[in-house]
């Protein structure tokens, strides 16, 4: 039994020593990080004029890359969308009932959308991610109302305080995500370093 203890000791600890060598890491973080989807991501980002590493972190966060992922309240597809977000989405677009809620499941439809409505989200509240996360995931009635309480907005246009736990566990988990992405993923070539932290305002 010792021996075994040992010999799991040693183990452990050369797998930790592996983890430690930069190459070895970024492999990791990068399968746990992957860029799935990302000729889809890549065409309707360049759409909406955003970063499709923001569009990734969204992703993961919302769906893990399940494309038939479906929540609680029958959110649907890789972006998590609602039918009435989608109905809504569908008219401001102009398209017809050749497009269904159902079509959600089809990850083209779903980045898509997803795409758009970020875009919508970013424009409304001037570029800021976190603000942006919070209307995506909790709705723009919501935070219109939080931008009225100094205490969670001290200028009115952006929020500095998510007193909601799952909004501010939300928006944690995408500007987090977010982060690593850019980390990871970022050309060579930026201005910006490996530990440098992302840009949360991609508008301005």
């Amino acid at each position: 039994m010792k021996k075994l203890m040992k010999t799991l000791v040693v183990l452990f600890v050369l797998a930790m020593g592996l983890l430690a060598l930069p190459p070895v890491r970024n492999r990791v973080e990068r399968t746990l990080y992957p860029r799935k989807y990302d000729a889809l991501v890549t065409k309707w980002a360049a759409e909406y004029d955003l970063d499709p590493l923001l569009v990734d972190a969204f992703i993961r966060t919302e769906s893990g890359f399940d494309p038939d992922a479906t929540s609680s309240v029958d959110a649907r597809g890789l972006m998590q969308m609602t039918e009435e977000t989608f109905l809504w989405l569908r008219s401001k677009l102009g398209l017809g009932e050749e497009v269904s809620f159902g079509d959600l499941y089809d990850p083209d439809v779903s980045i898509r959308f997803g795409c758009y409505y970020l875009h919508l989200c970013l424009e409304r509240y001037h570029g800021d991610v976190a603000t942006a996360a919070a209307a995506y995931h909790s709705g723009w009635g919501t935070v219109d109302a939080l931008l009225q309480m100094e205490e969670h907005s001290p200028d009115g246009v952006t929020l500095r305080g998510f007193p909601y736990n799952q909004m501010h566990h939300y928006v944690e988990k995408i500007t987090a995500c977010y982060g690593v992405y850019q980390r990871l993923y970022a050309k060579n070539g930026t201005d910006k370093a490996d530990g440098d932290p992302p840009d949360l305002n991609i508008l301005g």
